[in-house]
């Protein structure tokens, strides 16, 4: 039925028959008292973001959210803001002809672009993650699809926030580290009090309690070999240049 309004459609409806289950009726409609209610505080919210694209966004920023928290833990913000929107989308998606299929696609594209972080895949994995991505988002309503206007900007933002922290993840995880006890292996440093078998040495700008197994003499450079609480374990150093030497005294002496 075309009609107006509710007084149009009322009229309209007024001596149709319907078929029930007790058999057939004809429905008197025409000047029935017209009762209005009120939607609840959860049907305005559920209304707004059962469209579609809402909820496809929602789902989005709460994906993207929560991907940044877990590649870098402790960022707290994106990760709160990710869970309200993942639990809003999950919510609108009561009325929504979800298809589950397009939701394990994009929960798959995340895990290729989280597994890129971990394994050196040159790339193949985000590319992966985003045709998983893509498919997903076609897929994800049935008879009803996100609007291509909105779908395909959020698939390049999103795809590039999660190739982009992916990369960052990576590079810092394959970075040697240049501070606390791991960063200051391998350093090179200047003997600033015997050793034999204790002493103290200067390295990474800071004077170290050490030990070895052999006698080291004031001014000689060593070679952190290993820590052991707040004692190292040096060794001399090959291959001394004798201006590093100078370079480094200068700094023990300091």
């Amino acid at each position: 039925l075309v009609v107006d309004d509710m007084d149009d459609l009322l009229k309209s409806l007024d001596g149709r028959g319907i078929d029930l289950p007790s058999g057939k009726a004809i429905l008197n409609t025409e000047g029935l008292k017209k009762i209005h209610y009120k939607p609840g505080l959860r049907d305005k919210i559920l209304k707004i973001i059962s469209d579609p694209n809402i909820a496809y966004i929602l789902m989005m920023i709460g994906l993207a959210g929560l991907y940044f928290e877990l590649s870098h833990p402790g960022a707290i913000f994106p990760g709160v803001i990710g869970a309200i929107s993942l639990i809003l989308a999950f919510f609108s998606f009561q009325t929504l002809p979800v298809n589950y299929a397009g939701v394990v696609l994009i929960l798959l594209a995340i895990i290729f672009f989280i597994a890129e972080v971990k394994v050196a895949s040159y790339g193949i994995l985000s590319i992966g993650g985003v045709i998983a991505l893509t498919l997903g988002s076609l897929m994800l309503f049935e008879n009803m699809r996100v609007s291509l206007k909105l779908m395909l900007p959020t698939i390049v933002l999103v795809g590039g926030f999660f190739v982009i922290v992916a990369g960052v993840a990576f590079r810092a995880l394959r970075k040697k580290p240049t501070g606390g006890a791991e960063g200051i292996v391998g350093e090179t440093g200047v003997v600033k009090e015997l050793v034999e078998p204790e002493g103290l040495v200067f390295v990474h700008g800071e004077t170290w309690r050490a030990f070895s197994g052999e006698r080291i003499e004031p001014g000689e450079r060593v070679e952190v070999m290993g820590i052991n609480g707040l004692l190292l374990n040096v060794r001399k150093a090959k291959d001394e240049n004798q201006a590093g030497i100078t370079q480094i005294r200068e700094g023990a002496k300091e």
